[in-house]
């Protein structure tokens, strides 16, 4: 009998463990999160390469973002627009972008300022801003 009751209450504390980690990923949120993944070199310019993971429950039909690209130094280089295109729900997608007159190792920071276009079908308002997730797989920083 004493050996039921351990594995009930087992149970019970991997129900329990399991409940609190889907809270706390509920919690979190649904977001879009960003990879800088990659960058390399193209006849003078550098093809820059982004995995980019939409989290929300419904299709993003077009997402554009703004984005500012700095130098080494920390100069802004220029702004440019990175148009992701469509983003199928919980699917990731890889984008690629060649950023002309731009050698890869003169990339010091790429600051996403935000979306200028988030479209689709019952997406939440600021579905492509809120609680955006940046990372970089790369030496060049990614902020937002």
């Amino acid at each position: 009998m004493q050996a039921i009751h351990h594995i009930l209450a087992a149970t019970v504390l991997t129900l329990v463990q399991s409940g609190t980690a889907c809270l706390a990923q509920e919690a979190q949120g649904k977001h879009v999160m960003i990879e800088l993944n990659a960058l390399e070199p193209v006849e003078n310019a550098c093809r820059v390469t982004f995995l980019v993971q939409n989290g929300h429950d419904t299709d993003i039909d077009s997402a554009v973002y703004e984005a500012v690209l700095f130098d080494t130094t920390g100069q802004v280089d220029r702004l440019t627009l990175f148009d992701f295109g469509t983003l199928p729900a919980a699917r990731p997608r890889a984008r690629q972008f060649v950023v002309p007159g731009l050698a890869c190792t003169s990339l010091g920071r790429l600051l996403i300022n935000g979306a200028e276009t988030c479209t689709g079908a019952d997406l939440p308002e600021d579905a492509c801003n809120k609680d955006l997730e940046l990372r970089s797989r790369v030496e060049t920083e990614v902020l937002g």
